[in-house]
Formats: C-alpha cells, structure tokens, sequence
C-alpha cells in the first residue's frame, strides 16, 4: 500500500498540473475540425459524402512530422527570446488557433463549404504544430521515470478538452448556435496560453539555438542541424527489424475505429437523437468510459505486455462496432445509446492506452519529439485520409451494413499485429530490437 502512496505523490508536483492544462489545450482544436463540425454540417442538411470528405481537413495531424523538425530545433523571433524555445513557439500558434477558430465559427458550412473547410484545416495544421511543441515539452521537464505519470496527465486534460469541445460545444450549439459555441471554444484556447505564460521553460530547451563551433561556416552548421533533427529520428527508426511492417500497422491499428467515428456523429442525427442527448451521453458519459477505459488498457498492457495488450484491445476495439449496428435496428433507444456508447468508448479508451504505449516504446532516447510526431501522424492516417470515403459508403448503403463494414475495416491492422508478435517470440535473443 505504502508503495502506491509514493507513486500517487509524484502528482504533488506542479509540473504535472502544467502537462494536465497544457493537455486540455492540446486536444480542444481536435473534435472543432472532426466530429463536432461534422454535427454541425449534418444539422444543417450538408449530405453525408461531402462531411466524409471533410475528414480530410484533418491531414496536418498525418503529416506533422514534415515541419516538426523546424519547430523542435529552432526558435522563433522575439518570442522564443522572451520565452524560450518551446513556450515561445506554444504562444505564438495558439495566438493564431484562437483567429482560426473563431474563423471556423463565423462561416458558413451549408452555403460556403469550401471557405468553412479552408478554416478548418487552418485549424488543423495549427493544432498539429501546438502538438508537436507539448510533446516535446513534457518529454524535456520530466525525468524518465516520471513519463508515465505525464502520459496520464496529458491523456485526462486531452479527454477533458474533448468533452468541452464535443458534448460542451453541442449543448451551447443546442441553445445559442453553432456561432457562439465556436466563440466559446476559441476563448478558451486561453487556458493553454495562461499555462505557458505561467510554466518555466525546460532545462534543455534553449530559448535559442544552440552556439555553433566559431569555425564552422553557414553550410556547415544547417548540415549538422539536418542530421541532428531531421536524419537521426529516422535512421535510428529505420534500423529496427520489419520497420516498413510497423509503419503500416501504425496506420491501420485504429482504422476501422476510425471508419465508424467519421460517422457517428451524422449516424445520431438520423437516428433522432436530440443535440442535448448527443452531447450528455455521447460525450458526457463517453468521457467517463473512455477514461475507465484508459485505466483498464493500461491494467491489460501491464498484465500481458505492449504487443499481447494490442491484440486484447484490439479484438475488443473491432467488435465494439457492432454495438452501433444494433443501435440502427433498435433505433431511438436512449438506454440503448448509454449501451453503445459504453462498450464503444471503454474499448477504445482500452485501445488507444495500448497503442500510445506502443509508438511510445519505439522512440530512441533523445529523439522522441520528432519520432513521436512521425508515429502519431502515421496513426492520424486512417483518421484522416483513409477514412475519409466513410461518408460515401454511408451514403449508399444502410447504417446496420455500414457498421459491419466498419468492423471488418480493423482486420488488417490485427493480422500485422498477429504477424509481429510471431516474429517477435520467434527471435527473443535479438537484445534491444524492439517489436
């Protein structure tokens, strides 16, 4: 007992408060380009194939790792001096998510879908960078035995963000309109930017660019910053065992849970459900069983390992589809939507503590900003791009064949997985090769 009262002591520690803020600021942008928007679109009469595609404005999340090597090995002006280099760059983007938000907020989607998806992705790449920044801050102001702590910390502000900015921002829709829940969330951008104002810059996060050797010349010192933040997180990736394997699995792990998020939203409207109902149960209570999901994911990976735990969840991630299909037969079921939602979020919550685990376990010391920002942006594949032809599918068929559909989507990424752990126990005495 006494060592359980040590590890809850770490969260005495202020940094973790910061990490837990920092966290909400990181997941609010998410659900305004993805499923809270794709409510709104619906609710308005925007067909299901154009709301599909709209998933696709969620593209910077799969290509962060293209600039994030700018962002983690550089400063920028006045800011980066006055703050440093990672909260200097913080300040700067959310300063520019709040004008993206609040563009979002004041367009049109119905009218002028290209103008409301323009804002969108504005909003997209510039949470995408903040990501990048709060990644690489919590990795720096905590020691390694302290990741684990600021894991959960970042993961419970990110799902508080979540629910403001989904089950939150419909109720507000519900009663004042789309405008002023969009409003709202861009005020509230703020408590990201108080946090930074308030935090301290970490010890090996320079607010400048580390001193050049005086005889090295202009060519010489971008060539050395390419290797240092550009070449090495990719080689020292690279020399691990079926790595182009891994990458695909990363991509298609959370595909088919993807397929069925794309819609769920749209597939409430159908099913009647009112925006009050969908933002309490869907977000309200979804919050809480994804959180115990969290919990239990992470019971399961400690109990059976990363790769075993992937597959547990995984199975259960897949299945849990199937609970929307029989909400389409029972229909405007309030009790049967608290079923669905439960066994759907508490599978996922389960799914996606194993997968953070995962990614998180490949990244090679001191390399973990830009490494991890390539393995998430991989994972925001199949959010994004692949699961972007959902809508059409929709469209074309009924919601009870289209969720089966979305259940069968996660196959592949299991078959990987299965496919990995065979060649993982098959070569145990390969030391420090990771999976």
């Amino acid at each position: 007992m006494n060592r359980w009262f040590k590890a809850l002591s770490v969260y005495k520690d202020r940094r973790f408060l910061t990490i837990l803020f920092l966290g909400f600021s990181s997941g609010l942008p998410l659900l305004l380009t993805f499923s809270t928007l794709s409510l709104w679109m619906r609710q308005v009469g925007v067909d299901l194939t154009t709301i599909g595609i709209f998933a696709l404005v969620g593209i910077p999340y799969a290509f962060k790792f293209v600039w994030s090597p700018i962002i983690d090995g550089t400063s920028i002006p006045v800011l980066g001096r006055l703050l440093g280099r990672r909260r200097g760059w913080a300040l700067a983007i959310q300063i520019a998510l709040v004008g993206a938000i609040l563009l979002v907020g004041s367009s049109d989607p119905l009218a002028r879908p290209f103008l409301t998806a323009l804002a969108a992705f504005f909003v997209a790449f510039l949470a995408a960078s903040q990501d990048i920044v709060i990644d690489a801050y919590r990795i720096e102001i905590l020691k390694d035995r302290e990741q684990g702590p600021g894991a959960a910390a970042i993961q419970v502000g990110y799902r508080l963000a979540m629910l403001v900015a989904g089950g939150g921002a419909a109720i507000i829709a519900d009663h004042y309109g789309w405008v002023a829940a969009y409003y709202v969330m861009a005020a509230l951008v703020s408590v990201g930017m108080v946090t930074v104002l308030l935090s301290r810059e970490p010890g090996r996060g320079e607010t400048a660019e580390p001193t050049p050797r005086p005889k090295a010349g202009g060519r010489e010192r971008f060539l050395a910053w390419f290797e240092a933040h550009v070449v090495a997180p990719f080689t020292d990736f690279m020399a691990r065992s079926h790595w182009p394997l891994i990458l695909v699995f990363i991509v298609l792990y959370k595909f088919g849970d993807a397929v069925a998020g794309v819609m769920a939203n749209p597939f409430y409207i159908d099913m009647g459900f009112s925006l009050t109902e969908i933002g309490v149960i869907s977000k309200g209570f979804g919050l809480v069983m994804t959180l115990s999901g969290v919990a239990l994911g992470g019971l399961v990976v400690a109990r059976y390992g990363i790769l075993n735990g992937l597959l547990i969840c995984g199975v259960l991630q897949m299945f849990s589809n199937l609970m929307y299909s029989l909400q389409a037969t029972v229909g405007d079921s309030v009790s049967m939507l608290m079923a669905t939602i439960a066994i759907e979020n508490l599978s996922g919550g389960m799914g996606s503590t194993a997968f953070v685990a995962y990614i998180s376990s490949l990244c090679g010391f001191g390399l973990a900003a830009t490494q991890y920002a390539l393995f998430s942006s991989l994972a925001a594949v199949g959010r994004t791009v692949l699961s972007s032809a959902a809508g059409w599918v929709a469209d074309n068929m009924d919601w009870v064949t289209f969720f089966v559909i979305s259940t069968f989507a996660a196959l592949p990424g299991l078959l990987i997985l299965l496919w990995l752990i065979r060649k993982t126990r098959a070569a145990p005495e390969v030391a420090g090769s990771g999976p």
